[in-house]
């Protein structure tokens, strides 16, 4: 078993076996499952993201508040109508995660990783790669099995959600995971899975939870969107031979002492950041008619 990445890293390379492989058989030893009954699960987990990126593409979208709702079918319109400046892969993944993440917000059904919040990066990267790649069904699920590796190990060593680390944890910790698992979908070691996850995170580090009236919309969205583009690029970076010159998991470290001095009003409380901006309050008013902190 592996506790952190370098140690999933040596347990790849030294027994031949791709990230996800390692991963997989150390699901089977936890939870006592057999292989086809852990594939099986993250065939349906697979199955649920692809409806949400489909739902959030070609369905009229919107969230109970009326915040977000609409910007990934803008996305994809831009693409097809006007000469956009990012490459397609990039701007399919962009669109995938908002959309995914906007089907989220509306209520629908969504696979948190790691978190609701952060719900769109991983399966936005997978499917707009998979554009690319032309991966087996088996492959596509790799891919997730490998997002998971890398979570289990900056969950063991950092934190996951916003509450206790800040949007660093959540959306910093997803664009890791998917950073990850391009890499190893496009042929990558496991080594430059684990630089992927380095470049990734440590552009992420001090990233501050502070959604907008307390609700998972604004300004998660959208960071969700910028975090496909990061773990896109990272990705390539580290296909390329670009390594991290600070370790894989002393960035990890550093995200969770950052989110240990990290102030409580920067941490999903809605009492600093955007949401305490002046437009930020008005929306909380029109919302609940009270600040959510009023006794």
């Amino acid at each position: 078993m592996f506790r952190n990445v370098a140690g999933l890293v040596e347990l790849a390379e030294s027994q031949g076996k791709k990230i996800s492989q390692v991963m997989i058989e150390a699901e089977m030893e936890v939870s006592q499952r057999s292989r086809d009954e852990i594939m099986e699960q993250m065939y349906k987990n697979l199955d649920i993201m692809e409806k949400a990126v489909q739902r959030g593409l070609t369905e009229d979208i919107r969230s109970h508040s009326g915040l977000t709702g609409g910007d990934a079918k803008k996305l994809q319109e831009y693409m097809k109508t006007k000469p956009f400046l990012s490459g397609p892969t990039l701007l399919n993944a962009v669109s995938m995660s908002v959309a995914v993440n906007e089907v989220n917000a509306a209520m629908g059904t969504i696979v948190a990783t790691p978190t609701a919040g952060a719900c769109g990066i991983v399966p936005g990267t997978l499917f707009a790669v998979s554009e690319k790649l032309q991966p087996t069904r088996e492959e596509m699920v790799n891919y997730l099995f490998t997002s998971g590796a890398i979570g289990y190990c900056i969950a063991n060593n950092a934190f996951i959600s916003g509450a206790a680390g800040g949007c660093q944890a959540e959306v910093g910790s997803a664009t890791a995971m998917a950073a990850a698992a391009i890499v190893e979908m496009a042929g990558g070691t496991p080594e430059q899975s684990s630089q992927a996850v380095a470049i990734a995170l440590k552009n992420m580090l001090g990233l501050v939870c502070d959604p907008v009236a307390g609700l998972v919309e604004v300004p998660c969205v959208k960071r969700n969107a910028m975090g496909a583009a990061i773990a896109t690029v990272a990705a390539d970076m580290a296909l390329a031979g670009i390594k991290s010159v600070v370790p894989t998991d002393e960035v990890i470290e550093a995200m969770y002492r950052i989110g240990c001095e990290m102030p409580t009003a920067l941490k999903e409380t809605a009492q600093g950041g955007l949401a305490a901006t002046q437009t930020g309050k008005q929306i909380e008013a029109k919302i609940f008619g009270v600040r959510l902190d009023t006794p």
